[in-house]
């Protein structure tokens, strides 16, 4: 049975009842995911050391939360406070398997699409794998770091950490509250109660939460690379392409900058050079995202949306202190 993406965000955050092969699903799901985690609950199985502290981004639901602007921008403040960082991630979406390292002649179809984007953008050391530990290793191996972060794993329990962050979606929270497929959560939200740090990115922080923003401060030509007088794109219509776990955030980011934005959502970590490069005919510019740009070639008429997370600087420092005490 094929479930149209429409009708789970119905369920998800619609207020739509899920029904009862949705729930059965979320029950099966949860007696996976605890067989998975018994062997490190019963201590048969631990961590493994890697002389190095991690810290670990991640979310609880699925897609779309912020979590890789979270990396890029706290990778940028901690090698601005002097730490050698590197990030490791599983590299969801990619065609290959096993550890790979990112290099400038990687592509999103080997790599993934949030790592290449992570690399570009922060020049940091970064390596991929199923086995994060297994990638923590072989970029260690290349590279002396002073601490690396893994863009999600929160789940990977095999891969030790010295502290988590959660990112919390200020728009849609935790939808339903129920797990897949019945819900969006990838782990019951009594997993927050272990948690370091959790950032809101949107909205209000709540009690014990960090204020997290993502600011569009540019858009760029996607051939030449130009960036472009934000004031003359005013109350111009423009295609915009999302192909991330949230459209609608990038959607309200383009109109931020005075676009009147036609939306077009894609699937989270599409693949374009498979489903195609979406062609409108009318003339009008095409507008996509960063994350989007690392797949696309380099088209005339279309341009980048170039946005940046502002994070507590709290939360920077907490992190930090966190990093520093480990590494006694």
């Amino acid at each position: 049975m094929r479930i149209s993406p429409e009708f789970l965000q119905s369920v998800w955050y619609g207020g739509v009842a899920a029904p009862w092969w949705l729930r059965a699903g979320a029950v099966l799901y949860a007696g996976l995911r605890l067989l998975a985690q018994l062997p490190y609950r019963l201590r048969l199985r631990r961590a493994q050391a890697l002389g190095v502290p991690v810290i670990v981004v991640g979310n609880l639901t699925v897609g779309g939360t912020g979590k890789t602007p979270l990396t890029i921008a706290l990778v940028e403040a901690l090698r601005g406070r002097g730490f050698a960082v590197g990030v490791i991630s599983r590299g969801y979406g990619r065609s290959t398997r096993g550890v790979r390292l990112v290099d400038s002649g990687s592509t999103a179809l080997e790599v993934g699409d949030e790592p290449l984007l992570i690399a570009r953008q922060t020049r940091a050391p970064v390596a991929v794998g199923e086995d994060r530990v297994a990638a923590a290793r072989r970029l260690l191996g290349v590279v002396p770091l002073d601490v690396l972060i893994s863009d999600d794993g929160l789940e990977h329990l095999a891969l030790p950490r010295c502290g988590e962050i959660v990112v919390i979606d200020g728009m849609r929270g935790f939808g339903n509250g129920r797990l897949l497929p019945a819900g969006p959560l990838r782990a019951p939200l009594g997993r927050l109660r272990r948690v370091d740090w959790l950032v809101r990115n949107g909205g209000t922080p709540q009690s014990g939460e960090h204020a997290m923003g993502i600011v569009a401060h540019g858009l760029r030509a996607l051939r030449t690379g130009r960036s472009e007088n934000l004031g003359s794109w005013r109350g111009r219509s423009a295609h915009v392409v999302a192909g991330t776990g949230n459209p609608e955030r990038v959607f309200a980011s383009a109109r931020g900058l005075g676009i009147e934005v036609i939306g077009h959502p894609q699937p989270d970590h599409v693949d374009y050079a498979s489903a195609g490069v979406p062609s409108f005919g009318d003339g009008l510019p095409c507008v996509t995202t960063e994350k989007d740009a690392v797949k696309l070639p380099p088209l005339d008429h279309w341009y980048v949306l170039e946005v940046a997370a502002q994070i507590d600087p709290a939360l920077v420092e907490q992190v930090i202190e966190r990093i520093e005490a480990q590494s006694v």
